[in-house]
């Protein structure tokens, strides 16, 4: 069955950091690119007027390229502002008045999570619940429990249906295109399992520091801030199992389905660290034990993948910017050719940023009488410039009605509990240099499993 579409958008947060970044550019691919043409209305206290978000807007799209000026001129005209403490029964009914004839709005919570239930609250006051959508952003909750006291207050007004737990790592093209490598192309779906399966690996490294969110950071640290949801999420599309039926749900019913055989994190499995020079950033604590890098490893309770071990490692102040899927193969039973004892593993590279990939390692025949290869790799690679920003294609898909690329709140639950005995006692965490792949302690728990497969910089045109 078609759900309507949402008749207008509504994002609270209109003044802050990421509407600036990431907001105002998904708006206007969502009118110039997709025929967008409902009222889009933001929201802050800010003492702004309809003209100030506007120039927000202007200065947002030209500092990520700019845009012809007819279509610019198209997404300003439908851009109105209201002004109004969240706390502020007046606020939400300027926004009632501003949304006018609409009845089916998407309301976009880009605001801290603290604030979630009173902006919630003061919708349903004014009957802006009514036939809406909720898109809230993570983080979802700071632990297992909160994340269900926060699930507690939403469904007070909205029904799981109309809530959108967004993630934008599930709105980038090549984390999607994972599912469909696997499940288009029967030799690699048949391969995928612990019959053929050593390892796993998934890496998202960064280059810079903390920089300007000090702050933030210090009260999130790496498992929070992206193993909990980014790279859990790139787990579940990795390892899942293929989808039944049609309908958006089956999707999310295998994510659930895996995230929920994933067995919880001990002290044994994880390697936490933190740069050298963190706690001089501004807003971070002099004392802070909070980690900027993260290792663990983990197993799944399945039948296809029992005894597979997966590595998983995120951190700052790495050697370079990157995030990518190793799939390494088990070796053949016995060395047929003598000469391939020892050499490294077939395996399949998925690579997520800053290029997109999809690279398969193998051994060949060297040229010759002599029976004897190489190691190779057959790379498919595609620029990331070519594709749909993340964001636009989410804000897309919630107006629509279309719920396949968000936090379901079985997975969003399952996803807590994998990382919940750790947040509650935590191991030190490892000072590391800058420029490093982490503590060194990270070798040892990747063991005979290793080495890590380091990303390459990304190629450059």
């Amino acid at each position: 069955m078609e759900t309507p579409q949402s008749d207008s958008l509504v994002f609270f947060g209109a003044s802050g950091d990421l509407a600036y970044k990431q907001i105002f550019p998904a708006l206007l691919g969502l009118v110039c690119d997709e025929g967008c043409n409902v009222p889009i209305v933001g929201v802050a206290k800010s003492g702004w007027k309809d003209d100030d978000l506007k120039a927000r807007a202007k200065s947002s799209i030209e500092s990520h390229g700019g845009a012809d000026p007819a279509k610019l001129a198209r997404l300003l005209d439908r851009l109105r502002y209201v002004d109004g403490d969240y706390g502020d029964p007046g606020t939400f009914a300027a926004l009632k008045q501003t949304l006018g004839r609409a009845k089916r709005p998407l309301h976009y919570l880009a605001i801290p999570p603290s604030l979630f239930g009173v902006v919630v609250d003061a919708l349903a006051a004014s009957g802006l619940n009514v036939d809406a959508r909720l898109v809230v952003e993570k983080p979802f909750g700071h632990d297992r429990e909160s994340a269900k006291a926060l699930n507690r207050t939403l469904h007070q007004h909205f029904p799981e249906e109309a809530i959108f737990r967004i993630d934008h790592y599930l709105g980038k093209e090549p984390v999607q295109s994972i599912v469909y490598t696997r499940f288009a192309n029967a030799p690699f779906e048949s391969l995928w399992n612990r019959n053929y399966v050593r390892s796993i690996q998934i890496t998202m490294a960064e280059a810079f520091g903390v920089d300007d969110r000090g702050s933030f950071y210090d009260a999130t640290g790496a498992l929070r801030d992206v193993v909990q949801n980014h790279m859990l999420q790139v787990l579940a599309n990795v390892m899942m199992d293929p989808p039944t039926g049609e309908d958006h749900e089956s999707m999310r019913d295998q994510k659930a389905a895996l995230l929920k055989a994933v067995k919880p994190l001990d002290a044994a499995s994880i390697v936490r660290g933190q740069y050298r020079g963190y706690r001089q950033v501004k807003g971070v604590k002099p004392n802070s034990t909070v980690e900027t890098y993260v290792a663990i490893k983990l197993s799944v309770d399945s039948w296809r993948w029992a005894g597979v071990p997966i590595y998983i490692r995120a951190g700052k102040c790495l050697p370079l910017t990157a995030a990518e899927v190793t799939v390494e193969y088990k070796p053949p039973p016995r060395a047929t050719f003598g000469d391939e004892e020892g050499a490294p593993p077939s395996y399949m590279r998925l690579r997520i940023s800053p290029d997109v990939g999809v690279a398969i390692g193998l051994r060949v025949k060297h040229p010759g009488e002599g029976m004897t290869g190489e190691s190779v790799e057959l790379t498919l690679s595609e620029r990331a410039g070519s594709l749909i920003p993340p964001y636009q294609r989410l804000l897309g898909d919630a107006m629509r009605g279309n719920d396949e690329l968000f936090g379901r709140e079985d997975s969003i639950d399952a996803q807590w509990r994998i990382v919940q005995p750790i947040l509650a006692n935590p191991p030190p965490a490892q000072e590391y240099a800058p420029g490093t792949w982490g503590p060194e302690a990270a070798q040892a728990l990747i063991g005979s499993d290793g080495p890590w497969r380091n990303p390459k910089p990304a190629k450059t045109e």
